[in-house]
């Protein structure tokens, strides 16, 4: 069978086995969410996803590499979330700053604190959690930044190196606000921070 496209569509057997990859990583993300890479087993993932353990190793390496997909899972999952609400302005300005404060409402939330901002860099080493998170966040900055200077609401720069210098200070910001002993105070202080920052670009 193809699809309209031409593509061959799945087969019965390749269904099953992505539904079955999809439960393990959405039973990983909710066990790792609730208590921490280190804290949980493979056995207990196994049962929560309601699969066998052989059925863990034919998708994934090792726990690391299941870990690794939850990741990715995490990532896609608040990029998507992001672009929705910065579709929901045509203004160049606020498109960034609303982006900006998407991403700062994420890093409260558990999965995004506990699997993104915490064990993935200890996880995965910090130059493949960098590579990661660039992948998934580097798009957007991007685009937003481009459309800003088009728009004249930014003055010309250099839009490839301001992305990847305006992504790794909002996942800084991240970080202070997910280790923070009272992270709404420190949203508050990252935030005005980066408003000031991105208001040095205005033109």
């Amino acid at each position: 069978m193809s699809t309209a496209s031409g593509i061959p569509a799945p087969g019965r057997r390749d269904v099953e086995a992505q539904a079955t990859r999809d439960e393990l990583i959405d039973a990983a993300l909710e066990l790792f969410s609730e208590r921490g890479y280190a804290d949980v087993g493979t056995e207990e993932i196994v049962a929560r996803a309601n699969v066998t353990r052989g059925a863990l190793y034919h998708h994934f390496a090792d726990k690391r590499d299941l870990f690794r997909a939850v990741f990715e899972r995490v990532e896609s999952r608040l990029m998507e979330r992001i672009g929705s609400r910065m579709q929901a302005t045509d203004d160049p300005w606020q498109l960034i700053l609303d982006g900006m404060r998407a991403f700062l409402d994420a890093c409260e939330e558990p999965a995004v604190k506990r699997i993104s901002l915490t064990d993935a860099p200890a996880v995965l080493g910090w130059e493949e959690w960098r590579e990661i998170d660039n992948r998934h966040g580097l798009g957007l900055t991007r685009a937003a930044l481009e459309a800003a200077v088009d728009a004249g609401v930014l003055r010309p720069i250099a839009v490839e190196p301001m992305a990847h210098l305006l992504v790794a200070a909002l996942s800084e910001a991240a970080f202070v606000i997910a280790h923070a002993s009272h992270p709404r105070r420190a949203r508050e202080e990252v935030e005005q921070a980066l408003l000031e920052l991105a208001e040095g670009l205005r033109a």
